[in-house]
């Protein structure tokens, strides 16, 4: 069982996951995406340990957010994750982020003095400008009003599971990362009922906190390599220029992914391993 940390990053304990390398062995770091689990990297971090440091975040109500006022900003939790790094001493990281985690990761290379060697941002959240001049209820929120709306109880494991298997959301789920969102994702109850570890009311404030900083004016102030990955079936074409974003980055790149959604740490985590190593193997 994969144990918590915690840092306090002013006012907050930040909860974390750390994979211990020796002291002078480079350093990774690894941001989810919103409404999900550090533990989900699990199948990527194994093939970096022991020779890295590896810390991976939990962004989930480490600070108290309600999503009727507004949420959780994700130019605070920017700010908490360059507090998290230098109070952790991580200097010059290779971070991989995934939809949320990959936004306020760049947020904080940008405008919070966060280094790192490089950035890999998969299906970053880069909204169209108007959007972040919007500041909507729940309710009218695409996301939120969906997500403060989950079930949110099953009776005991076997329902749970059930309930997992039959969901379109994970029918396209590598079958190991699977197993193991049902291990951390799901809580047991004392009397033994389950809920989610990020329950819908924290998931909802996450999706609220993303309205509040307009990320694409600080793309052109990260200067180091930066890598954009994009599902080839990524359910967020429509809305989300990646390669407006890649053309504003100074060193960015672009990768698409055969086969994948938005999801795909969840779905293809192997080829995140390979699309990693090549892109440490770049940049040195």
């Amino acid at each position: 069982m994969l144990e918590l940390r915690f840092q306090d990053v002013g006012g907050a304990g930040l909860p974390y996951l750390f994979f211990e390398a020796a002291a002078s062995a480079p350093q990774m770091m690894f941001m989810h995406a919103t409404g999900f689990l550090p533990w989900l990297w699990q199948p990527v971090i194994q093939e970096f340990v022991p020779t890295y440091n590896v810390w991976a975040p939990f962004i989930c109500d480490y600070r108290s957010c309600n999503p009727d006022a507004g949420g959780l900003s994700w130019d605070i939790i920017a700010r908490d994750l360059s507090a998290f790094c230098r109070l952790q001493q991580i200097r010059n990281p290779l971070i991989v982020g995934h939809s949320m985690g990959a936004t306020v990761s760049a947020i904080a290379t940008a405008i919070y003095g966060l280094q790192p060697r490089g950035l890999i941002l998969i299906e970053p959240i880069f909204l169209p400008d108007q959007f972040y001049t919007m500041k909507p209820d729940v309710e009218s929120h695409p996301l939120a009003s969906k997500s403060i709306k989950r079930t949110n109880h099953w009776k005991d494991e076997n329902e749970a599971w059930s309930y997992l298997k039959s969901k379109s959301l994970f029918s396209s789920w590598d079958e190991g990362v699977l197993q193991i969102y049902h291990q951390y994702g799901l809580q047991k109850q004392e009397e033994g009922s389950l809920q989610l570890t990020c329950s819908p009311q924290s998931e909802a404030a996450m999706f609220m906190g993303g309205w509040d900083i307009n990320p694409w004016p600080l793309l052109t102030k990260i200067n180091c390599p930066v890598l954009v990955v994009e599902g080839e079936m990524t359910e967020n074409k429509g809305f989300v220029d990646v390669q407006k974003a890649v053309s504003l980055l100074s060193k960015g790149q672009y990768k698409s992914v055969a086969g994948a959604g938005h999801l795909i740490p969840m779905q293809k985590p192997k080829e995140i391993v390979e699309i990693i190593k090549e892109f440490n193997r770049q940049i040195g």
